[in-house]
């Protein structure tokens, strides 16, 4: 399967040039992709260990 890629808003892109340089925002990024991945990593343990009971 091919994904074609969308077409970028300029707008949007100036946005989001200008939200990485800054720390506050950087900042709860990150801690939001953290919490993400280790949301998904419980939920994947704890499906694992449910299967071996």
């Amino acid at each position: 399967m091919i994904k074609i890629a969308k077409s970028t808003d300029p707008e949007k892109l100036k946005q989001l040039k200008r939200m990485i340089h800054d720390e506050d925002y950087l900042t709860i990024a990150i801690s939001r992709i953290a919490i993400d991945l280790t949301n998904g990593i419980l939920k994947q343990k704890e499906g694992l260990s449910e299967s071996n009971q």
